[in-house]
């Protein structure tokens, strides 16, 4: 587990956060990435499927437990994903729907079993934003800016599910970054 951080939002309100760090495994044929806490320790594992058309990802634990299952819907025009549960007792079920919104900027409605989150970037390429939910921030993301990998620094809400929060983040790197 993650060191806990107590910080102030933007209303004044303390809460407590852990920081992660996310990076992009670049000479792989598919998407990987390693998630580490502040400590260097490995936390979690994305892995996405060879040689599918659509992307199919799978966040893991480190004992390589499936926690979450990320799958892209080609059947729409602009870029939907869907969040499953893979977890014992509740596999299957559909935790969120993100769907890139009609706009110039990079909007998305992302609805969710833990709520409705909206995504806010903090800068005009998309290398850094932020996740809200119900006017709380629940993750600061940002992107180192020259490196040929993703890399990542995140800060999420202790409060929220990280490893959904984390999946959030992958579905937005992909969907700004992959092609």
């Amino acid at each position: 587990m993650s060191h806990v951080y107590l910080t102030i939002d933007p209303l004044g309100e303390a809460t407590s956060t852990c920081r992660y760090h996310i990076r992009e495994k670049i000479l792989s044929l598919r998407d990987n990435y390693k998630i580490k806490d502040e400590s260097d320790q490995d936390v979690f594992i994305v892995r996405a499927k060879l040689l599918t058309l659509a992307d199919k990802i799978f966040l893991e634990d480190m004992a390589g437990n499936i926690l979450m299952k990320i799958e892209e819907d080609l059947l729409h025009f602009r870029s939907t994903y869907k969040i499953l549960s893979a977890r014992d007792g509740d596999e299957g079920r559909q935790l969120a729907l993100v769907k890139k919104k009609f706009s110039l900027h990079d909007k998305y409605s992302i609805d969710s079993v833990y709520g409705e989150y909206k995504l806010e970037s903090l800068d005009l390429l998309g290398h850094s934003f932020t996740l809200t939910k119900e006017r709380r921030t629940v993750a600061i993301v940002s992107r180192k800016w020259i490196t040929l990998a993703g890399i990542y620094g995140a800060e999420i809400d202790a409060n929220e599910d990280q490893a959904f929060v984390i999946a959030l983040i992958i579905i937005i790197n992909q969907a700004l970054y992959s092609f």
